[in-house]
C-alpha cells in the first residue's frame, strides 16, 4: 500500500509560504532582495545578468528593480518555465563551459553580474563545496568578461577549502568586497554570499 504524499516538503518555511504568496517560484528572492536593501545593487536601466536563474524569482525581482528602461537575461541549464515580463530573455546553455553562440547571446555591457549558481549536492561536504567553487569560478570569468568599468558582481559559495582562495580572486577583480549571510538562508546552509563592487 502506497503512503500518503507528504503534505509540506521539508524544507519549507516562512520564507517558502511568503515566496507563493508574493507569486515568486522560489525563497531566493528573499536573499536578493536582503542585498539589494543594504547594498543598493541594482539601480533603475541597469542592464543584469542573472546567472544559474531558474527556476526564475532573481529574473523577476531584478526586473521590477531595474523597470521598463533596463534588461536582464538569464543563463540556466533548466528551462525556465515561469511567464516573463518583457524586459527578460533566457539563454538555455552551462556556463561551466560556454560555446561562442551561448557566449554572443549573452553580450557584454552589464551593470550587473548576479549568481546564485549552486551543484547538485552530494552529502560530502568536501566535495560539494569543490563543486560549488566550480561554478563560483566560471561565473567570475564571465563577470570579468562581460561587466562594464564599476560593475557588480554577486556570488552565492559554499563555505569550504577553497573559499580563501575564491575571496581572494574577487577581491582581485574588484575594488570592494562584501561578505554577506542573508537571514532568509537556511540555518543549516553552508551558503554564502560575495559582492563585488567596482569592476577593476
Amino acid at each position: 500500500m502506497k503512503r500518503p504524499a507528504a503534505k509540506n516538503n521539508r524544507w519549507d518555511d516562512h520564507y517558502t509560504e511568503r515566496a507563493r504568496k508574493e507569486k515568486y517560484p522560489a525563497r531566493s528572492v528573499f536573499k536578493l532582495q536582503e542585498m539589494q536593501r543594504k547594498f543598493r545593487l541594482l539601480k533603475k536601466g541597469n542592464r543584469v545578468l542573472d546567472l544559474g536563474c531558474a527556476p526564475g524569482s532573481w529574473l523577476l525581482y531584478a526586473a521590477q528593480l531595474i523597470g521598463s528602461g533596463g534588461t536582464v537575461v538569464g543563463v540556466d541549464l533548466q528551462k525556465v518555465t515561469i511567464r516573463l515580463p518583457a524586459n527578460v530573455s533566457v539563454h538555455t546553455g552551462d556556463i561551466l563551459s560556454p560555446d561562442e553562440t551561448l557566449l554572443a547571446n549573452i553580450g557584454q555591457g552589464y551593470h550587473a553580474v548576479l549568481s546564485d549558481m549552486a551543484p547538485s549536492t552530494t552529502g560530502q561536504k568536501a566535495t560539494d563545496a569543490a563543486r560549488s567553487y566550480h561554478l563560483c569560478r566560471a561565473a567570475l570569468d564571465v563577470a570579468v568578461r562581460v561587466l562594464l568599468p564599476d560593475g557588480i558582481f554577486v556570488s552565492k559559495i559554499f563555505q569550504g577549502g577553497e573559499f580563501q582562495t575564491y575571496r581572494d580572486e574577487v577581491d582581485a577583480a574588484f575594488d570592494k568586497l562584501r561578505i554577506f549571510k542573508p537571514q532568509s538562508s537556511r540555518k543549516a546552509s553552508k551558503e554564502i554570499y560575495f559582492i563585488g563592487l567596482g569592476r577593476l
